[in-house]
């Protein structure tokens, strides 16, 4: 695939959460990794974490940190970004779509007409967002003749999960992999999407601090953000990737085929039991 050695990733999202976690463990495997976000500094955001602290931490970890600020519901700093890639390296190996838009609601419940019809906006930063990337990489991901794009996605994309603004979200981009993955198939550039587990990240720390009891058994089966990125990297080895592309995957059970343990040395484990299978879509084109 020509994508072991010398890889430029972008990263969408990496301020923090599952987007920082996925840049770290991709710097850590020796990749140049563009890291984008709002976040420039400590205090513009609830939460620990900018853009800056993720490439710095990227470069202690053996990799290429490259901070970019950029609003991924802004389609010309989406361009500027690739076009700053194009300038820099020429070509594009990886791209992770993780930029998603998180409201206070999100996981309040209650029916959606009560909670903020700002839900929405997860259709512009996270659905929307990861289709006018793939839009402005595409020139760059067909360069090498090789490439790899993933889409994180959720169970929510197959069951009930936070209200019908997410699960469409998650749904939408598990199908957008599907049909990115026929226009790339020519190219050698495989599209997939990734159903992370519940992980261990600057938000759900503060949840589990906040009610330890209450959430426990949920905290004893997440995941590191880390192990997505760990995923990808070996996705990105795997010899067969082109034949996974077009995919829904599961990302414990991708970790128990590719041999992909977390940072504690667990395996997580799979929700397909309670949570739903990944979709299959029908093989036909029409064009």
């Amino acid at each position: 695939m020509g994508l072991t050695e010398d890889r430029v990733a972008v990263v969408t999202g990496a301020s923090r959460g599952a987007g920082k976690g996925i840049a770290l463990a991709l710097g850590e495997a020796g990749t140049t990794v563009y890291v984008t976000g709002r976040t420039r500094s400590s205090g513009e955001h609830d939460l620990p974490g900018t853009v800056f602290d993720t490439a710095e931490e990227i470069n202690k970890r053996g990799g290429t940190g490259i901070p970019v600020i950029c609003d991924h519901s802004r389609d010309d700093q989406v361009e500027a970004l690739f076009q700053q890639v194009g300038r820099e390296h020429g070509a594009l190996d990886i791209l992770v779509n993780n930029a998603f838009t998180i409201h206070p609601d999100l996981s309040r419940k209650g029916p959606f007409w009560e909670k903020s019809l700002a839900l929405q906006d997860m259709f512009d930063v996270g659905m929307r967002s990861a289709y006018v990337a793939g839009y402005y990489a595409a020139p760059l991901l067909i360069k090498n003749n090789a490439g790899l794009v993933v889409n994180t996605s959720s169970f929510g994309g197959r069951c009930y999960m936070h209200g019908p603004a997410y699960g469409a979200g998650k749904a939408a981009v598990d199908k957008m992999a599907h049909d990115m993955a026929v226009d790339f198939k020519p190219y050698n550039v495989a599209v997939l999407s990734l159903w992370m587990g519940l992980l261990k990240t600057e938000r759900t720390k503060a949840l589990f601090e906040g009610a330890p009891d209450r959430y426990k058994s949920f905290a004893a089966n997440a995941e590191s953000p880390e192990f997505t990125g760990r995923l990808i990297d070996a996705l990105a080895r795997d010899p067969k990737l082109m034949e996974r592309s077009g995919q829904v995957l599961i990302g414990a059970e991708l970790g128990e085929e590719l041999n992909v343990l977390d940072i504690d040395g667990t395996r997580p484990q799979s929700h397909r039991g309670a949570l739903g299978a990944p979709p299959t879509f029908n093989e036909a084109i029409v064009q």
